[in-house]
């Protein structure tokens, strides 16, 4: 089967995350690079990234690279890629989003402009024709350009992947379900232990950890781009994935997840969305403050998305909430407790430093993911 290469973005410093899920789907990778992770693969890979992966936005199929200084040199360039191997005659082709940094070549709405007239040009060429409907499927374009190195890709997965079509409703400061997932995957938490996260809102954290739990592969209720590139990707590439995905669900499970709010309509939202998602049964939800948040068992986990000050009211509040925060949660037996906050007194008021403290950029916000980690339960005699 011919082989394509991939590229799939992630948030910068979370490149770890997504290559462990990459290749536990067997890809072989080739390179690693701040906010992305290249790799290789046939049509089965294309399905399987999309269906599978949890901690990336997009499966991009990239089509060349090249060097470009001026305007001209990135048309003529641009012009020899064989656009007529994965654009048919009635495709419609545009380029969607150009990145630029440190080159020569800066302006994102110029690089689209020229890009799409060379294809044109090109596609003139090959199909023997002057005008194209583009009535057809549809072959969005992504372009970065770093130091003057061009990288040209075509997005495989439409919307955004962490769109996993169970999240109706959201809070205010929602953290995505891709960066969710990638903080449970960051700790060594698994099904058979409990997990609580005290600000849970629209109750991302908890229903991605759920779906981790049941192997509920995240592209399962949604559909891809690439679906309709016939020439490309046989529908029985995308059919295998779908009966994969539900071969490999957990039906009968049961789990200990559990999410709260101070707010109770966010608490329905959240029980909402976990309906959606088919996970409902395996968290509890309930509106309650950080401060009531008790357990008597042992060796459980917190990961939790509290509020770090976005809004200029809440600055006030935090150390009072953070000093709560590490009362009640040092007051739980043996626990782990992850946090993920753009507050940078948080270690101050929660009164310990963290176990580990790992850099993350959501978005373009600097984040940190302070990891407390708790003794590890004895081993179960079997």
């Amino acid at each position: 089967m011919k082989q394509f290469e991939y590229i799939s973005p992630c948030h910068f410093g979370l490149e770890t995350v997504l290559k462990r899920e990459l290749t536990d789907l067997g890809c072989e990778i080739t390179k690693v690079e701040d906010g992305k992770v290249s790799y290789t693969g046939d049509a089965n890979t294309c399905a399987r990234a999309n269906m599978f992966l949890r901690t990336t936005e997009r499966v991009l199929l990239k089509v060349a690279s090249f060097q470009a200084e001026t305007f001209d040199e990135l048309f003529e360039k641009t012009k020899v890629i064989p656009w007529e191997e994965f654009i048919p005659k009635d495709g419609k082709f545009w380029v969607a989003k150009a990145n630029s940094v440190n080159s020569k070549l800066f302006s994102p709405s110029d690089i689209q402009s020229i890009m799409k007239k060379s294809i044109v040009e090109r596609m003139k060429t090959k199909y023997k024709q002057d005008w194209f409907e583009e009535s057809g499927n549809s072959y969005p374009i992504r372009v970065t350009i770093l130091k003057d190195e061009v990288t040209v890709c075509i997005d495989t997965s439409g919307e955004s992947l962490h769109r996993r079509g169970y999240r109706k409703l959201t809070s205010k400061a929602p953290i995505t379900e891709t960066l969710a997932a990638a903080l449970i995957m960051l700790t060594p938490w698994n099904k058979d232990r409990i997990l609580v996260d005290p600000f849970c809102g629209s109750g991302t954290i908890p229903i991605e950890a759920a779906m981790i739990g049941a192997k509920i592969a995240p592209g399962i209720q949604r559909t891809f781009l690439a679906e309709t590139w016939k020439e490309l990707y046989p529908e029985a590439t995308w059919a295998n994935a779908r009966q994969e995905a539900s071969d490999l669900q957990l039906k009968d499970i049961e789990m200990n997840i559990q999410g709260y709010d101070l707010d109770g309509e966010i608490v329905k939202a959240a029980r909402q969305n976990a309906r959606c998602a088919g996970v409902d049964h395996l968290i509890h939800f309930q509106q309650k403050p950080v401060s009531e948040l008790s357990n008597p068992k042992r060796y459980g986990f917190i990961i939790t998305n509290p509020p770090y000050g976005e809004r200029l009211e809440e600055k006030n509040e935090l150390p009072g909430l953070y000093k709560e925060m590490g009362k009640v949660f040092g007051a739980l037996d043996a626990w782990s407790y992850y946090i993920i906050s753009a507050y940078e007194d948080a270690q101050k008021y929660i009164g310990k430093q963290a176990d580990k403290n790992r850099k993350i950029y959501n978005g373009m916000m600097k984040t940190y993911f302070y990891q407390y980690m708790g003794p590890k339960p004895p081993k179960q005699n079997k």
